[in-house]
């Protein structure tokens, strides 16, 4: 049985952004040697997401116009009376989610073609980590 924990640091260039992880998750899993199992992918910060979807930029730039139709960065949010701005990014993260498990199958990440694990940014441009844990054989 193999255990194994570690964790990735994203220092996101703009305060929105989306970013494939895809290959520092293998990168782990190799590590871990891990041949058949799961990887608990979680992001450890509030206003951050971790999902799984197609790489593709038009689809990025969907998913975050959809995000700012359903969670618009504005005033007026009872969050920021704290002194806080980041509403937005508390409600963006709750519509993506923050982790995914990832299967594991005779040593490779076990997905169809064109999925792969993405780090959603909701408030960055500051250093922010991502739980990684791999559980199997």
């Amino acid at each position: 049985m193999v255990t194994y924990t570690d964790y990735l640091t994203i220092n996101t260039k703009k305060r929105y952004e989306i970013v494939d992880i895809t290959d520092e998750i293998e990168r782990f899993r190799a590590k871990a040697n891990l041949s058949d199992g799961i990887i608990l992918v979680s992001a450890m910060h509030i206003t951050a997401s971790i999902f799984v979807n197609d790489h593709e930029s038009g689809l990025w730039q969907d998913i975050m116009a959809w995000l700012e139709d359903l969670a618009p960065r504005k005033s007026g949010y009872k969050h920021h009376l704290t002194g806080e701005d980041n509403a937005d990014a508390h409600l963006k993260r709750m519509l993506l989610g923050h982790q995914v498990i990832v299967p594991v199958t005779d040593g490779k990440l076990d997905f169809r073609l064109w999925e792969r694990v993405h780090y959603g940014e909701f408030d960055g441009q500051r250093p922010k980590r991502i739980l990684l844990k791999a559980v199997g054989v």
